[in-house]
């Protein structure tokens, strides 16, 4: 690949880029390297906020297959400059994507972070390892799952998408912190309201 980028804009897309009056925009970023090949900073920060993501295959016809994978904030870890990796738990024992990564490595991840309105996509390979110290180093102990496996990413490309029709939404966590000042203060002002009550006489 002469850009990364390279690695989703092959021939048959510039020349639709071309078509539609996309492609200069797109031949500009590429020059100036809009597009990531390394885990950077801003990606592993991005990581810790992550408790959710989709995990792309497909077998050796070419057959997509769309996974997703959830864990503790966080579970998908930066192992080093160019890969990450995360514990895979057991499920409905399907192993689509596993059996697609046993003969086609090529994979995608697609992260979303709704309450930021912000998304990245990464590309590259993937494997299966059962090796029980990586294992190990990708698991969190606090979060209740049998893990059957790890599997190991290798970056080759990612970029942050555009914010535009990503709707703002919130965990149940997220809104217990925004609202945890806002009940905290109804109580005082109940406990006040409360105490003011029992200390006057009221004559009928």
């Amino acid at each position: 690949m002469k850009y990364p980028s390279d690695i989703v804009f092959t021939p048959s897309v510039k020349k639709i880029q071309k078509e539609k009056g996309s492609r200069n925009n797109y031949s500009r970023m590429e020059k100036y390297g809009a597009w990531n090949t390394e885990v950077t900073p801003d990606l592993k920060a991005f990581l810790s906020k992550i408790d959710s993501f989709y995990f792309g295959t497909s077998n050796s016809e070419g057959q997509p297959y769309i996974q997703h994978r959830g864990g503790d904030k966080g579970f998908l870890k930066a192992i080093d400059d160019e890969h990450l990796g995360f514990a895979d738990f057991s499920g409905n024992m399907q192993y689509i994507s596993v059996g697609n990564l046993s003969e086609n490595d090529k994979a995608t991840i697609f992260l979303m972070h709704y309450p930021s309105q912000s998304r990245i996509k990464i590309w590259g390979t993937a494997k299966i390892s059962n090796d029980r110290n990586i294992i190990e180093l990708l698991t969190d102990n606090f979060y209740k799952a049998r893990v059957e496996r790890a599997i190991i990413f290798k970056v080759k490309a990612w970029d942050m998408n555009c914010r535009q029709h990503i709707k703002q939404r919130f965990t149940a966590e997220d809104i217990e912190k925004i609202t945890q000042p806002l009940n905290q203060k109804i109580n005082e002002l109940e406990t006040i309201i409360k105490n003011i009550s029992n200390s006057k006489t009221i004559t009928l």
